[in-house]
């Protein structure tokens, strides 16, 4: 109802009679952060400042304020988590739910190295879930990979860790919906 007004608004007709709206599932293809896995955690001032960088030499002029200012940023904020998707592998509360998540981490890891596991309990369930991923999209692909090992997996909100830089995906892919005015 709320997406037919809104399309409404967004699409009226010259003639003022009713519009018939599609709305659709699009892919959004955007450009991937190009990130150096070798600097991750160093810094590039102290880096580029080192002396020669490739072939030719950089100097930078920097307020000692500002390198000051992201020092105490990074110490006053050790925990780097963002709102994310994880996928849910495992939700149980019955007597042997303990063993049975630990059980489902050493297979998930097995299966899946290199993919974030993370254990939890909160009372009274214990829950495995897997990956840090930024977008919904993201977490729906790797749910299908995962869903025949863990037929009952889902995708969950939650708040997650940096994800490493990965150079094989220079691309992120998004679902957007797309309003068509008929």
């Amino acid at each position: 109802m709320m997406a037919a007004v809104a399309a409404a608004l967004l699409f009226p007709s010259a003639s003022g009679a009713q519009n018939t709206v599609k709305e659709t599932d699009s892919l959004v293809f955007r450009q991937s952060a190009a990130l150096d896995s070798a600097l991750v955690g160093k810094s590039i001032y102290n880096i580029l400042n080192g002396g020669h960088y490739g072939s030719g030499e950089v100097k930078i002029h920097q307020s000692q304020a500002i390198t000051d200012a992201m020092r105490r940023h990074i110490e006053r904020n050790p925990s780097r988590t963002l709102s994310g998707y994880r996928v849910r592998i495992f939700f149980d509360n019955s007597q042997n739910a303990r063993n049975a998540s630990e059980q489902v981490v050493r297979k998930f890891s097995i299966s899946y190295p290199g993919v974030p596991a993370y254990r939890s309990y909160q009372n009274p369930f214990f829950k495995v879930a897997v990956g840090d991923f930024r977008t919904k999209s993201e977490a729906m692909e790797f749910l299908q990979r995962v869903k025949p090992a863990f037929p009952a997996a889902f995708i969950v909100k939650e708040p997650i860790e940096f994800p490493a830089p990965d150079r094989k995906h220079t691309f992120t892919i998004d679902t957007v919906k797309v309003a068509r005015n008929l």
